[in-house]
């Protein structure tokens, strides 16, 4: 049951299934800031905004190149 207007939040463990890590490795990026990965702290609970895993996963992505191969238009 969510409130319009307001984003889901997601808890640690939810957060890491999506992305497929464990909660422990979301822990760890937690204090040493190694991803720019958005965080809500709510007195001592951590939640993790659905938009805000999306924004980091779209950050992630890295676009395939087809390289040109010199032998494809040779016909032997």
């Amino acid at each position: 049951m969510g409130n319009p207007g307001l984003p889901k939040l997601l808890t640690p463990e939810e957060a890491a299934a999506v992305l497929g890590v464990t909660p422990g490795t979301l822990a760890i990026w937690r204090c040493t800031k190694r991803y720019a990965l958005s965080w809500v702290k709510i007195g001592r609970k951590v939640r993790y905004r659905e938009e805000d895993l999306a924004t980091f996963l779209n950050s992630r992505r890295i676009k395939a190149t087809v390289p040109a191969v010199p032998w494809a238009n040779d016909r032997h």
